[in-house]
Order: C-alpha cells, then sequence, then structure tokens
C-alpha cells in the first residue's frame, strides 16, 4: 500500500479525513502530536542511544526505530546533538510558526535550520520507508513529493466553514476563531516557504484534493482508498 500523506488548514476536515482513510485501508495514522508523544516516550537524546530491532509492528515501535536510527546514524557521524540535550521532542514539538522563526532569529548551540528540516526530513522518510501510513501534515507532502509509491492529498475548506467547526470543536468564539485561524495560515504559508520554496496549497503538489464543506470524512476516506489502492504495485 502506498504512503498516504493529508494535508489543510487548520479545521478544514484534514485530520478527520486522514483518520478515516486510515481506518478504511487498516494503516498506521500518524500526526504532529504522535510524533511528539513517541519522541517524548522515548526519553532520550542522540547522544545517549540503545540499539534496538527495527522490524516492529505497532505505530508507536516504528516511530521508536526510526528516531533511534536516525540518533544512531548521527552518533555514528559525529554529529552533536542539534538540542543540546533536549532530544527529539524538542525538534517535533515546534508549531509551523515556531520552525519557520528559526532562521531569523538562530542561537548558537541551539537548534537552527539545518538541524532541524535535516531532522524533520529524516523522520518522515523512515516512517514512510515501510509503507502503510497515513502522515498529516508536517511538510510531508513536500519530503515525500517524489516518491512514485507515494499519495498526497489536499483538503480544504471555506474560511466561514473552518471558523465554525474550530469553533464547534475548540468551545471558543467565532472571534478567537478567526484569529487562530489566520494566525495558523500564516504560520503554515511561512513554514512551506522557508523549508521547501513551496505554496502548500499549489495543486502541483497533490494528487487528489477535496472540499471539506461538501464531501464528508468517510465519503472523502472512500475516495482516498480508491485512489491508494490503484497506485499500489501489482503482483507479477
Amino acid at each position: 500500500m502506498p504512503v498516504i500523506t493529508v494535508s489543510g488548514s487548520l479545521a478544514s476536515g484534514a485530520r478527520e479525513a486522514a483518520q478515516a482513510v486510515a481506518a478504511e485501508l487498516g494503516l498506521d495514522y500518524v500526526d504532529h502530536e504522535i510524533l511528539v508523544e513517541a519522541a517524548r516516550a522515548l526519553g532520550v537524546s542522540v547522544s545517549a542511544m540503545e540499539k534496538h530491532d527495527e522490524r516492529r509492528s505497532t505505530v508507536g515501535e516504528r516511530l521508536a526505530s526510526v528516531m533511534r536510527t536516525l540518533m544512531e546514524r548521527s552518533a555514528a557521524a559525529g554529529t552533536a546533538d542539534p538540542l543540546a540535550g533536549g532530544g527529539l521532542e524538542t525538534v517535533l514539538a515546534r508549531s509551523y510558526g515556531e520552525a519557520a522563526e528559526l532562521g531569523a532569529s538562530p542561537q548558537t548551540g541551539q537548534l537552527d535550520d539545518e538541524s532541524y528540516i535535516r531532522t524533520l526530513k529524516s523522520v518522515i522518510k523512515g516512517i514512510a520507508a515501510r509503507g502503510n501510513v497515513v502522515i498529516l501534515g508536517r511538510g510531508s507532502q513536500a519530503i515525500l513529493q517524489h516518491e512514485p509509491e507515494t499519495l498526497n492529498v489536499w483538503v480544504a475548506a471555506p474560511r466561514e466553514w473552518r471558523v465554525q467547526n474550530l469553533v464547534k470543536r475548540e468551545g471558543i468564539s467565532a472571534t478567537d476563531a478567526e484569529k487562530r485561524i489566520d494566525k495558523s495560515d500564516r504560520d503554515r504559508d511561512a513554514f512551506h516557504r522557508h523549508y521547501f520554496k513551496v505554496e502548500p496549497s499549489s495543486p502541483q503538489l497533490y494528487d487528489l484534493g477535496f472540499n471539506a464543506g461538501r464531501i464528508a470524512p468517510d465519503v472523502a476516506a472512500k475516495m482516498i482508498a480508491l485512489a491508494a489502492r490503484e497506485l499500489a504495485p501489482k503482483p507479477g
């Protein structure tokens, strides 16, 4: 089964679509929170490692294996811990806005642009290497855009629909929802422009797109699943 990346703006329905297609196809699902939790559970920095078998079954075990492999390679190459002991959690926990601001205010001995994007790419590519996974956001569509067995999906929705979705989901006012959406959109755009020199909504990045304001997640999941099966390698 090909790797599926699902991208979309805050409250666009991308998360719901990604979770629905993962359930539809029986694939692992990975998002920002899961990556951060995996790094936190690992509980070590690049300079403190142990070797583990890479043949993992659960998504948590796969993530731990990918992250340990990344740390081992860094140590073998003599690379200093880019986080000064903070571990992968510090890299992966950064929001789009925080990541985009790294280049504007580099700090000696701390995480910088190069360390951040090298680590993020390694983690995303490592997760994708064994397939059977749906990855939500984190620039995965740009990182994996040239991988032939990757299906990149964009989820869009009208602004007012997104506002109402966020109001319902977070229990906040429409005004606060609008402010959060505006900031999130700016941060997401800055992140993709800075690290990948692309616009996140550019059609060239995606194989499939839909409007969550009109197409429900379960219907979208069936559409995505059909395209994914079509891309899957054929026997013989």
